[in-house]
């Protein structure tokens, strides 16, 4: 992440992309998504990390589902 990369928190990364914050919040538990840093109590994130994230977890449901 660059340092000029715009950040965002959990509520604005709701707003902005239409993921829930139930969604964010799983992504960061299985490690598909790291924060990037805090803002007061809130994480922040990087979209361009929360899109990657979002595939990353589609590729990898795809994977093991294939197999059934």
């Amino acid at each position: 992440m660059s340092a000029e990369e715009e950040v965002f928190t959990t509520a604005e990364v709701v707003a902005l992309t239409g993921f829930t914050e139930a969604a964010i919040s799983n992504w960061v538990r299985r490690g598909y998504l790291t924060p990037a840093g805090k803002s007061g109590r809130s994480n922040t994130y990087a979209l361009d990390q929360v899109f990657r994230a979002e595939k990353t977890r589609k590729r990898k449901h795809r994977k093991r589902g294939a197999g059934c």
